[in-house]
């Protein structure tokens, strides 16, 4: 009995330390969801590099698209997501924070927007370029009419041509109804790129050539951060108006981007909940570290260490309460 009760307590300590350190292991782990765009990433390596250097945490980075990935957040097989586009989950997310299996603690930007755009040497001119105004009283889409030959249509030269989102995405159809809303119709066709890649590189060829364009786009992203661009005004954003029946008559709402965690991942870890609950960075920013990652030719962590290494008054109020030892584990671990 003796030797049974002593192997049993040996047993048991052996377990003890054997399992700690996993147990241990397990405590300081952090599982970050990677989404598809480059802001989703770079906000991760963001926090991913203030969490692991300055906090302790061992950091991985999962990917997944939006659908599969929040349904990993409540599961528990991530822990972190860095940005929930809100408007456009509005079911799942307020299901999930019922449920408590996810919280959000904060915004990861405020005041992203769409519409439609145009480079600012159109309006202004580009004296450096040589480039003379196109269209210099062009302010809002009630001046459009009068530009239309700016914007000429190489089909129709009658028209001006709105270079839209991609077929299949919702601005496409979105932008249908405000040129019916605008009366834009009999002055303006939209026109389709195959894909983002493709928009991008129309707007990059007319902009390289000074060439005016008229095209829809939105921010954060890295080509607002590189290049000179002018949003058209419309009427302000009204939520009676947005909608198919009233052709989306006004301005895209502002969207709503937040940090979600993993309910029982925050209640567990209060000191990164706290971090979190402190993240908050600004468009403008976004846009210039996708910018910096676009022109280098560079990887999202390296755009994160230029953040980190540019913008270290804002990330410093990340840290609650500004520890300075948290602070300068971070600052040490940045590449000189």
């Amino acid at each position: 009995m003796r030797k049974t009760l002593l192997f049993s307590i040996l047993a048991l300590v052996a377990c003890v330390f054997l399992f700690a350190p996993m147990a241990s292991a397990q405590e300081k782990r952090i599982r970050i969801l990677d989404k598809s765009w480059d802001s989703s990433q770079i906000n991760s390596r963001i926090a991913g590099f203030i969490l692991e250097h300055g906090y302790g945490y061992d950091v991985s980075y999962l990917f997944a698209e939006v659908a599969p990935g929040h349904l990993a957040l409540e599961r528990g097989d991530v822990d972190i997501v860095m940005e929930i586009w809100a408007d456009n989950v509005q079911d799942w997310l307020q299901q999930a924070r019922d449920s408590g299996k996810v919280i959000t603690v904060g915004d990861t930007f405020k005041n992203a927007t769409q519409g439609w755009f145009v480079p600012t040497y159109v309006i202004e001119g580009d004296p450096e370029r040589g480039i003379e105004p196109m269209a210099p009283e062009l302010e809002s889409v009630k001046d459009l009419p009068r530009y239309k030959h700016v914007f000429q249509s190489p089909t129709d030269p009658d028209k001006g041509r709105l270079y839209s989102g991609p077929t299949g995405w919702d601005a496409f159809t979105i932008d249908q109804h405000k040129l019916k809303a605008y009366d834009l119709e009999d002055d303006y066709e939209s026109f389709a790129p195959g894909s983002e890649t493709a928009l991008v590189t129309v707007l990059l060829r007319a902009y390289d050539r000074g060439e005016p364009i008229l095209a829809y786009f939105w921010e954060p992203h890295g080509l607002i951060g590189m290049l000179d661009m002018t949003q058209i005004k419309e009427p302000t954003y009204d939520e009676e108006l947005w909608n198919e029946e009233n052709d989306y008559a006004c301005a895209y709402p502002s969207a709503t981007v937040l940090i979600g965690m993993n309910g029982e991942y925050a209640e567990k870890h209060p000191d990164v909940k706290a971090f979190l609950e402190n993240y908050e960075t600004t468009v403008e920013q976004n846009n210039k570290f996708m910018a910096h990652m676009v022109r280098n030719e560079t990887d999202h962590k390296a755009a994160a260490v230029w953040f980190l290494q540019n913008y270290e008054d804002v990330w410093e109020n990340f840290i609650p309460g500004k520890d300075p030892e948290i602070i300068e584990k971070v600052k040490a671990a940045l590449p000189k």
